[in-house]
């Protein structure tokens, strides 16, 4: 098992080989992974997605506080990241090697109909406008009516980008994470989402 002093070090490794890909210079605490797995309402649900699981953290406590018959799928696109999340033993865990653009076609590949909490912690504020929409509007599509996407964030600009697809968000607060980190949490509501949702994203469902 890779110790936590490996996991941080392999972190910091990512962060300054792919800066762009990483959202924080070391993993999230405890105390965000917690807080995160409890905002998504993973224990009620049956599929959970993970975009950008890092060294794995997050991904421990998303399976903590999942029921056993449900299903993680986690996308990780850093190779050395991947290697380490998909040595985690949980027959409920799938690791896919690859971009958060792919999700529809992933969910569709390992049959999973819907899913019901979807967490990302890739750094959103990085990243072109027409990838972040791209993901974005595949989160959309992949979760099921009611159900959750959080995402963790240093800034702010994953709020400004998914309103018009998802609305206000509700914004927490974790102080004890180095840095803190802001949790913006969405519910899908159909109706409100279509109607607000740009038409380029709206006529391509």
């Amino acid at each position: 098992m890779d110790s936590p002093k490996a996991k941080r070090i392999a972190f910091l490794r990512g962060f300054l080989k792919h800066p762009q890909q990483v959202g924080s210079i070391i993993p999230s605490s405890q105390f965000l992974e917690r807080r995160i797995a409890r905002l998504a309402g993973v224990g009620n649900a049956r599929v959970v997605v993970e975009l950008g699981p890092g060294t794995g953290g997050t991904t421990r406590a998303l399976l903590r506080g999942m029921k056993d018959h449900a299903r993680l799928l986690c996308v990780e696109l850093n190779p050395q990241f991947h290697d380490i999340v998909q040595r985690i033993a949980d027959p409920r865990l799938i690791v896919h090697h690859g971009s958060a653009e792919e999700l529809p076609a992933l969910m569709e590949r390992h049959r999973l109909a819907g899913a019901d909490a979807i967490v990302s912690g890739i750094p959103f504020s990085t990243m072109p406008p027409s990838m972040a929409g791209r993901i974005l509007d595949g989160i959309y599509r992949a979760l099921v009516p009611g159900g959750r996407f959080v995402a963790y964030q240093v800034r702010g600009h994953v709020e400004t980008l998914s309103r018009p697809y998802f609305g206000p968000a509700h914004v927490d607060v974790e102080l004890l994470n180095i840095p803190p980190v802001r949790i913006y949490r969405w519910e899908k509501r159909v109706r409100a989402a279509v109607s607000a949702m740009p038409r380029s994203a709206a006529a391509g469902r």
